[in-house]
């Protein structure tokens, strides 16, 4: 009597699947498939923040705009920006540079803001320059500018030996204080990360 129970409890509990009825007797299911609407909506980009922002452009700063290339000469150097077609940039009567969107993506978004801060650095780098400051923590690390080369003794047997670029200048107070300094920002932070790596 008991087997007689628990077998009639295990018939009872066979797995069933909705697309195939009981496992073992391989029925098809007639139920039809809930069909899936689409609505169309355009996506509404906001206006970058930052992108819509003028740039200021110093007195000492000469600017020339060929089509989506950009030139931009100062006291400290000469920089070069080519722009994708998603944005453009246009000069003002008032003086002031304003880069705009000419197509509405999400990707036109993100250029606008990004391209707009890059124009910025590209100004104050050839105007006013930029600098890094790093701090060299560690017994027995010490720093020093050979020629054009930066000498690391970071505790190796060897000391390092790092080109500096042309375009940057690098000074070292104390033994343990470096500063980069020149017009291109991210060729200084380019040049300052690979000091941090050693």
């Amino acid at each position: 009597q008991i087997l007689s129970m628990a077998s009639s409890l295990v018939s009872s509990f066979q797995p069933r699947s909705a697309f195939l009825g009981d496992r073992n007797v391989f029925k098809v299911s007639s139920t039809p498939f809930a069909q899936v609407g689409y609505s169309s909506k355009t996506i509404e980009c906001k206006e970058s923040r930052i992108g819509k922002q003028p740039i200021a452009v110093p007195s000492n700063v000469t600017i020339a705009l060929e089509g989506q290339d950009l030139k931009v000469k100062g006291p400290l150097g000469e920089l070069a920006l080519t722009y994708p077609r998603e944005v453009e940039l246009t000069k003002e009567e008032s003086g002031f540079l304003r880069v705009k969107k000419t197509v509405e993506t999400r990707r036109a978004n993100q250029m606008h803001g990004l391209f707009r801060t890059l124009t910025d650095n590209m100004v104050v780098g050839v105007s006013k320059g930029f600098e890094k400051k790093l701090i060299l923590v560690g017994v027995g690390y010490r720093a020093t500018v050979d020629g054009k080369e930066l000498v690391l003794n970071l505790g190796f047997s060897h000391p390092v030996k790092m080109q500096i670029p042309d375009s940057l200048k690098v000074k070292v107070e104390e033994n343990t204080r470096i500063t980069v300094s020149g017009y291109d920002k991210s060729e200084i932070g380019q040049f300052a990360a690979t000091v941090r790596k050693w």
